[in-house]
């Protein structure tokens, strides 16, 4: 008899100004197969963090249907959601206002959407950005648990033991949750073909009385990754992988108390030494960061100090709370991410807010438009020079995740099967005439037979992938 309880933690977000064209392509690709199938698995349970601002555009782009079977989830019990930042906010850098504030109009735009089936429990900090300071404001808000990165867990306690709960000290009623990075990856990668294949790798563990806690980017499944959601859905039926949600935990396991450290989902051994758990957002060596954060903070402190009463306020307060997400930050790391739009985009939006502040000085308009073309123009200088693709080949995120996690090789079996399944849905897309989407089912294909290629993939034995066992 199994004793392992699996709980799933899926995150889904666009950002406040996605193009419809990305809205139509992941709603389509990714969220409504993920609530389909969902609803198709009646035995599934996960947790999941959807940010206000998406459920603002999946109704205005007439996704509504998503909304609806997300509800529907919610009623069945057989889905949580968390509380988050509406906007997508690197929260620890923020003041404690501007935190507040963004948790609030999530709060305000889950209850809108799903009105008392949404039960606040649960706390998704965007980018899993988690700090001390950060922790005591959302037990202050009336949140029970947080998640964030097993990197979170403190160095001089060792690894994480999951056969139990763990409690941030100094703070009441409040558990954190600490992903697993290895088993999250070994998901999210498809590297893994079939959900009987996770099963086996999980060993001895099935036996062990302890849970299994992964967290990824829901749109992983389906639109980063074409077929992948097809993995997610046969591990969910899996009958010796029983499933909870993440609050469930709390009342399953011992606790202990922890003081955790910060972190990112996004961060590597090495950012912990040199002690930068943000970098990815706010690198003290990149150029690009410091001036978004000194165009960020400008911001915050003009509409802080302008006229609430003002006819103008509202609409400088709004575009400040949608200007605040943390997109515009991950593109200017290089690390291996890039794309000058979004730099450009994200710093557009930050001056627009200080124009649009009633009472804002001449010379802070200035010092606005000065600090946003500089961004622009270093930023063009970057990727001219070269300096952009020296700091992504230092930073081959994906590589770095591979060899972290040591991924067990899959039987060439099973990377057929991948292959015969992707070949069959991109003959499909090509069919009807979806041909961005089947060159993507087809990229897809190419690096399953390079992973079959480069590992010298070992064949499965008559007997059932005795190899796998060895």
């Amino acid at each position: 008899m199994t004793k392992l309880i699996w709980a799933n933690f899926l995150h889904i977000y666009q950002p406040p100004t996605q193009k419809p064209y990305w809205i139509k392509r992941v709603a389509e690709e990714s969220y409504r197969k993920i609530t389909k199938g969902l609803l198709m698995a009646p035995q599934a349970q996960i947790t999941m963090n959807i940010n206000g601002v998406l459920l603002e555009l999946l109704e205005s782009h007439g996704y509504v249907d998503i909304i609806h079977d997300l509800r529907e989830l919610l009623i069945r019990g057989q889905l949580e959601l968390t509380g988050s930042a509406k906007y997508h906010a690197l929260l620890p850098f923020l003041p404690p206002s501007e935190v507040e504030r963004q948790i609030r109009l999530n709060e305000e735009t889950l209850q809108r959407f799903f009105g008392n089936d949404w039960v606040k429990k649960g706390f998704f900090p965007p980018e899993m950005a988690f700090s001390s300071e950060l922790a005591s404001i959302i037990a202050g808000l009336g949140y029970k648990w947080v998640i964030v990165d097993e990197l979170s867990f403190p160095k001089d306690r060792g690894r994480v033991d999951y056969s139990q709960v763990y409690d941030v000290a100094g703070l009441s009623d409040f558990s954190i949750f600490f992903r697993e990075r290895r088993m999250s990856w070994v998901i999210l990668s498809g590297q893994i073909g079939t959900g009987k294949l996770l099963i086996k790798s999980l060993g001895d563990r099935l036996y062990h009385k302890e849970y299994l806690l992964t967290a990824m980017d829901g749109e992983t499944f389906g639109h980063h990754r074409p077929g992948l959601e097809q993995l997610l859905f046969e591990i969910y039926n899996e009958s010796e992988l029983p499933t909870a949600k993440v609050s469930e935990l709390l009342l399953i396991f011992p606790h202990q108390q922890v003081n955790p450290r910060s972190s990112t989902w996004a961060l590597m051994e090495k950012d912990l030494e040199q002690k930068k758990p943000f970098s990815r957002w706010y690198d003290e060596d990149n150029d690009i960061h410091k001036m978004q954060w000194q165009l960020t903070n400008l911001a915050l402190s003009t509409v802080a100090g302008a006229p609430a009463d003002d006819p103008g306020y509202t609409r400088a307060r709004e575009s400040l709370d949608r200007a605040l997400h943390s997109d515009q930050y991950w593109w200017a790391s290089a690390r291996p991410w890039w794309s000058i739009e979004m730099i450009e985009r994200g710093a557009k939006e930050l001056y627009d807010t200080v124009l649009a502040t009633p009472g804002v000085s001449e010379k802070t308009k200035e010092d606005a438009k000065h600090l946003y073309h500089t961004i622009v123009f270093t930023a063009f200088d970057w990727q001219r020079s070269g300096l952009v693709d020296e700091l992504s080949r230092r930073e081959d995120e994906d590589i770095r995740q591979r060899v972290d996690v040591g991924l067990p090789q899959l039987p060439r079996s099973e990377v057929d099967k991948m292959v015969k399944r992707l070949s069959q849905e991109m003959k499909m897309m090509s069919a009807q005439q979806e041909y961005e989407r089947a060159a993507q089912i087809r990229d897809r294909i190419a690096e399953l037979q390079r992973y079959a290629a480069d590992v010298s993939v070992p064949q499965a034995s008559p007997e059932g992938d005795s190899e796998w066992n060895q």
